[in-house]
This record gives structure tokens, sequence and C-alpha cells, in this order.
């Protein structure tokens, strides 16, 4: 049974790791780390898997390149490692999330419940339903003006828990340049 498949463009050799499980249609994966995933029935013969992968090659190999003309672009986020972080340090960056979620929520005249700190991969921040605020550590070594986009983003879905354009109204009324600081952020890399 096959677990890895390879595929190559003529410069580099893809690596696609295979997992199997009892779901009912395939689904393919270009990571942001540049790992390759395919998730398949088990019941699907190797036979089958070769001859999907093959007809979604040009795919494949076409996600992998816009991630690397993307990682082009990247900035690194200029975080201290997470498993460098003192005690103290977790303090500091908690003190600030704090005060800055404090200034907006009221401005804002909304409420919240837990803030809390994380080391996430593809996230800044996200809101539950609760009011529970999550927000990526990097983002206190990043420009203050990006944390409060932050903020203020992660606020603003206290009144509409979705994307919509009444939900960018509101994050435009207290953060009217967060086109620009959207922008800034796609193009920070995370650790």
């Amino acid at each position: 049974m096959i677990t890895e498949y390879k595929i190559s463009d003529g410069k580099q050799n893809l690596s696609i790791r295979v997992i199997r499980s009892r779901r009912k249609s395939v689904g393919l994966e270009v990571k942001t780390d540049g790992n390759i995933l395919a998730r398949i029935p088990g019941y699907l013969t190797d036979g089958e898997l070769e001859k999907f992968l093959e007809e979604h090659k040009g795919w494949i190999l076409k996600k992998v390149k816009l991630l690397e003309e993307r990682q082009k672009d990247m900035e690194p986020s200029r975080a201290c490692p997470v498993r460098e972080l003192l005690p103290e340090d977790i303090v500091k960056i908690k003190k600030r999330f704090s005060e800055r979620v404090q200034y907006y929520s009221s401005l804002m005249g909304v409420t919240y419940e837990r803030i809390t700190i994380r080391n996430q991969k593809t996230r800044w921040g996200s809101c539950s339903a609760k009011g529970n605020l999550n927000f990526n550590y990097q983002l206190y070594y990043l420009p203050e003006e990006l944390l409060d986009y932050v903020v203020v983003h992660e606020l603003a879905h206290r009144k509409h828990m979705n994307h919509s354009a009444a939900f960018w109204e509101e994050v435009g009324r207290y953060y009217p340049d967060y086109k620009e600081a959207r922008k800034r952020l796609k193009k920070i890399e995370t650790e």
C-alpha cells in the first residue's frame, strides 16, 4: 500500500504523503510549509491512487509554484522563538495584548471573555462565539499598528461573527487603514 508518492517537474522531485481513512473522496492539499498531502478513502487501490495523482500533477505543481513565489515575498516576523521565551516575556506579551484589547473594546462598545496568547502557524487571531479572544504571540514583535488591526478585527467579530460587508464596515470605523494592514500581515511569515 502506497504511503508516499513522488512526482517531478523536471527540476525538483516532490513527495506526496498519502493518508488513508474512512473518507469517501480524495483530497489534495499543498500546505504552507511545503508538505503535500493526499487524503484518500481506505478502499482506493494503489493503481487508482497513482492515476488520480498523475491526472492532478499539473494542479499540484501549480500550487507548489504559487507557494514558492509567495514565500519569496515573505518576511520573517522577527519574533523570539517560543521555546526561548522567559516567564517575564510572557507576562509582558499578555499585558500588551490586554491593554490594547481593553482600549479598543471600550471604544467599540463590545465585551469579551478570556484573552489567550498562542503560537499559531496560520492565524494572527481568532474570536469564539463566546467572546474568547486568541492572539498569535508573534504580533507582539510586529509594529503596534498591526497588533491594533488584529485586535480591532477580532473585536469586530463580537458584533458580526462573519466577514460580511457590515463586519468590514465595523473594522474600518475603528481602523480605517485595515486593507493595508491585511496586505502587510499576509507578507509576514510566522515561526
